[in-house]
C-alpha cells in the first residue's frame, strides 16, 4: 500500500496505536497498491489460513517489502500488529469513527534477502480484560515500516493490512421478568436468567447488560455465576423505553446473544 493515505492512518496510529497492512496469496489477502511517485517501498502482508475458529486460532503471518521498482528490499524491520475491532455504540448517527480498536504488537520481523518476513503460529484472539461487547469478527493484521522511526514524519511511512475472519460459535440467553411486565417510573424491575454457551465453554463470568433507554447502550450490567445464572435489577425512569438484554462471553470465538424484553413503561407519554 502506498504512502498516499498515510497522514489519515497516522492519526489512528498516534491515537490508537493502530497500523494497517496487505499481501496477495490464497490466504487472507488484499491487493497491494503500486508505488506512488516518490515512494521508496511497497509493503504487503497476509495470513494463512484466512479464517480461524474456536478450535483453530493460529495463523502464519507473511509479507514482503519491495523497492519501488519491484526488487526485494532486505533488512527492513517491519512492525506487525493484531487489531481487534469493535463497533462503536452510536445511536445518534454522529459523524464519528464507527469502529474502535484494540491493537497488540505481534513482533518486529526483519525482511530477508528476498524481501520476505514471517511470524509463524500467531494466535488470533483477544488479549486483555476489556469487554467483548460489540466485537467484530474481522480481526485486522497490520504491517508498518517507517524509514526514520518518527511517526511525526508520515511522508516516509508505509502501511499494509489484511483481515482474518474469526468464526464464532453461537450462545443463548434465557430470562424471566420477576415482578412485572408493566412498569412505571420508580418501580424496580428485576430480571433473572441463564446464559448457555457451547459445550465445553465455561459460562461463568459472562457479561450481561440491560438496556432501558435507546440512547444508552446499557443501564445495568453484571456477570454470570459459574453455572451461567444472573440477576439484574434497575429502577425505572419515566423515559425508559427500550428494554433489551445483551451478553458478551469472555471468549472471542463465542458470539453474544440478545433478547428484547416485553416490558411496557406506563409512564411514557401516550402516542
Amino acid at each position: 500500500m502506498s504512502r498516499k493515505s498515510l497522514p489519515t492512518r497516522l492519526a489512528a496510529v498516534a491515537a490508537l496505536l493502530l497500523t494497517t497492512g496487505a499481501l496477495s496469496t490464497p490466504a487472507a489477502s488484499a491487493q497491494s497498491a503500486d508505488a506512488a511517485p516518490g515512494d521508496a517501498y511497497v509493503l504487503t502482508v497476509s495470513t494463512d489460513p484466512a479464517t480461524t475458529d474456536h478450535a483453530n486460532r493460529r495463523v502464519d503471518v507473511t509479507g514482503t517489502v519491495t523497492k519501488a521498482d519491484g526488487t526485494p528490499a532486505p533488512n527492513i524491520p517491519v512492525t506487525v500488529e493484531e487489531v481487534v475491532r469493535f463497533t462503536t455504540w452510536n445511536p445518534w448517527g454522529d459523524p464519528i469513527d464507527p469502529t474502535y480498536y484494540e491493537p497488540r504488537e505481534l513482533g518486529r520481523p526483519v525482511s530477508d534477502a528476498d524481501g520476505r518476513f514471517t511470524i509463524p503460529d500467531v494466535d488470533i484472539d483477544h488479549v486483555g480484560d476489556s469487554s467483548l461487547l460489540n466485537v467484530q469478527r474481522g480481526v485486522q493484521i497490520t504491517a508498518f515500516y517507517d524509514e526514520d522511526g518518527d511517526l511525526n514524519t508520515p511522508q516516509d511511512g508505509y502501511f499494509a493490512d489484511t483481515t482474518v475472519t474469526a468464526d464464532a460459535r453461537p450462545s443463548s440467553v434465557a430470562y424471566t421478568v420477576i415482578n412485572r411486565r408493566k412498569v412505571k417510573a420508580g418501580d424496580v424491575l428485576v430480571v433473572q436468567g441463564k446464559v448457555t454457551l457451547p459445550k465445553g465453554v465455561d459460562p461463568g463470568d459472562t457479561e450481561v447488560f440491560l438496556q432501558t433507554y435507546w440512547e444508552s447502550q446499557y443501564r445495568a450490567k453484571t456477570t454470570t455465576e459459574d453455572d451461567g445464572f444472573f440477576v439484574l435489577s434497575v429502577r425505572v425512569r419515566d423515559y425508559d423505553d427500550t428494554f433489551t438484554l445483551r451478553t458478551a462471553p469472555r471468549d472471542m470465538y463465542v458470539s453474544g446473544a440478545s433478547q428484547s424484553l416485553p416490558i411496557t413503561n406506563t409512564s411514557l407519554p401516550r402516542a
